[in-house]
């Protein structure tokens, strides 16, 4: 995806957000045990003030972020809409301008496609809590799942510690393969079509909203050996 569609994605979803949050702050988040809506819209606008923070500094390390303060419901939403304008405005820079990140990848490029997923993910939240949940976009839907694979499982600190095997995930609504090889300690991540001990195949949106526990494995078509399904499915756990 391009800088342009990834700020597109954060505008649109951002504020769509907002609006499945309007005069629904008190509603309990189900994909998010114990969050009420009113903490979600906190929890994002958070969230875009921190990458502000780390995009205005460049790539000097993580800076240090005590956050704004609590705001109160009444102007909740006017507070995180702001954020948001902020975030894009700011993300609008060069791609390739320096800015830290936990992975290698320390550009301003990094944090556009971050924050697109970020708030993709925390738009069906608020939707699903509000009864009306809309898929992610589908060619946004594939370029998480190849995030979370790449910029999280490929490059998280731990082990892995489950069944040996490999696990094909197959997108159905368009071009979209990967094989994650897990006969390691750490996981590597290849895209294309290849034989495996485990498949999940299903639109994008139903393969992210799977890995990001929004809804169940079973939402997608699970093929071949369960075990090693399950291992792989313990390890993406970001939750």
């Amino acid at each position: 995806m391009t800088p342009e569609q990834y700020l597109e994605a954060l505008a649109r979803d951002g504020e769509a957000l907002a609006v499945a949050a309007e005069g629904r702050l008190d509603v309990p988040v189900p994909a998010c045990p114990g969050w009420t809506m009113g903490d979600l819209v906190w929890h994002t606008g958070y969230v875009h003030r921190h990458k502000i923070e780390i995009v205005r500094r460049g790539a000097e390390g993580r800076p240090p972020f005590e956050g704004p303060a609590d705001p109160p419901d009444n102007v909740l939403l006017g507070w995180y809409r702001e954020g948001v304008a902020l975030l894009v405005e700011i993300l609008s820079e060069d791609p390739d301008r320096p800015a830290w990140s936990w992975t290698d990848d320390h550009t301003v490029g990094f944090w556009q496609r971050r924050m697109a997923q970020e708030t993709a993910v925390h738009r069906w939240d608020a939707e699903d809590a509000a009864g009306r949940p809309s898929p992610v976009e589908s060619e946004l839907a594939a370029d998480g799942v190849d995030e979370l694979l790449g910029a999280f499982m490929e490059q998280t600190e731990g082990h892995y510690a489950g069944p040996a095997g490999t696990v094909h995930l197959h997108r159905t609504d368009g071009p979209g393969e990967w094989v994650v090889d897990l006969r390691g300690e750490r996981p590597v991540v290849r895209r294309g079509h290849e034989r495996c001990d485990a498949a999940m195949r299903g639109g994008a949106s139903e393969l992210l909203l799977a890995l990001w526990r929004r809804r169940p494995p079973e939402t997608v078509e699970l093929l071949g050996d369960r075990a090693v399904l399950d291992g792989f499915l313990a390890f993406t756990d970001l939750t």
